[in-house]
């Protein structure tokens, strides 16, 4: 399977002329560098199209796919299973392996949880977790959940290395925070502790379409069921992923044993609020809020329970 999917590689980027094929980071920043309106060839799912469609022409395109950028580690952190390290991942980390990876699933299981509803099986083998923070599709899933999981990414270029927030890296429409000569090279998250739980809840009209609106959240109990931390973001109700962790907590997420009934339309109206613009979309993206809290509530409970 890996050949058939490199020999499409080769035959697309041999399909636009010029472009290199970078031996190392500092070549492909260094080809970034000359050509400001060059592009960066990873897993293609998004580029492809829009060079189809016209609606990209760059005068490189730099094939990144043989980097050394697949790597997925937590640091040691803390050894008491309260969190308190990061997990780094490597920008051509694939979506197939953020859905199935162990270390992923453990310890920073809002990525698995969103990865698993990127497009179709073709896709998720394909698309890579850098190339879909750098399109910046205001509708795609991995960006909510970078926003919602408090994560950054490290860019790198020849004038050195800087990390950005994932909240500050999203500006607009496919409109990030990178500079023209900055290449995605990896993702940090923070670990997982005990009483965590996540959630990822999208609807789309079709299967392996954009959804119309989608939620991310990740949240954490203490030993009383009480909800001592959250985060969540929206995606595709706007230019940008929502943040919507203030939304939760004016809902009075925070501090609370999340078995309340009358809890759950408040999360829907305070979170419809923030998306406010699109008011089906709105609409849809409070009741998918208040799922997605329902079912991470539930999650960190269970796992609290086998502990």
């Amino acid at each position: 399977m890996s050949n058939v999917f490199e020999t499409r590689s080769d035959a697309f980027a041999r399909a636009v002329q010029p472009n290199v094929r970078a031996e190392s980071v500092d070549h492909a920043v260094s080809v970034l560098a000359q050509a400001p309106e060059a592009r960066v060839l990873a897993g293609g799912q998004s580029l492809a199209p829009m060079l189809a469609l016209r609606l990209a022409r760059p005068e490189v395109l730099v094939d990144v796919n043989r980097l050394p950028l697949t790597g997925i580690a937590a640091d040691s952190g803390s050894d008491s299973g309260d969190g308190g390290g990061e997990v780094h991942l490597g920008a051509l980390t694939r979506h197939r392996f953020l859905a199935l990876d162990p270390v992923v699933a453990r310890e920073a299981p809002l990525l698995a949880a969103a990865a698993r509803h990127v497009g179709d099986a073709a896709i998720r083998n394909r698309g890579t977790l850098g190339g879909s923070l750098a399109h910046a599709d205001p509708a795609a899933e991995l960006p909510a959940a970078l926003v919602a999981s408090g994560g950054r990414v490290i860019l790198t270029s020849q004038r050195g290395t800087r990390e950005l927030a994932a909240a500050d890296l999203f500006e607009g429409f496919f409109v990030t925070g990178l500079a023209p000569d900055e290449l995605l090279t990896g993702v940090v998250v923070p670990r997982t502790g005990e009483g965590t739980g996540v959630a990822f809840e999208e609807w789309a009209p079709r299967a392996a379409d954009f959804p119309w609106a989608g939620i991310a959240v990740t949240l954490q109990i203490d030993t009383h069921g009480t909800c001592t931390a959250v985060g969540a973001a929206a995606c595709g109700v706007a230019s940008v992923p929502v943040d919507l962790a203030p939304s939760l907590t004016a809902a009075g997420v925070l501090g609370a044993v999340l078995d309340d009934d009358a809890l759950w339309p408040s999360i829907a109206t305070h979170v419809e609020a923030a998306c406010a613009g699109d008011d089906d979309r709105a609409e849809l993206a409070g009741l998918l809020a208040a799922r997605a809290v329902r079912r991470a509530w539930m999650g960190a409970m269970r796992m609290a329970a086998a502990a």
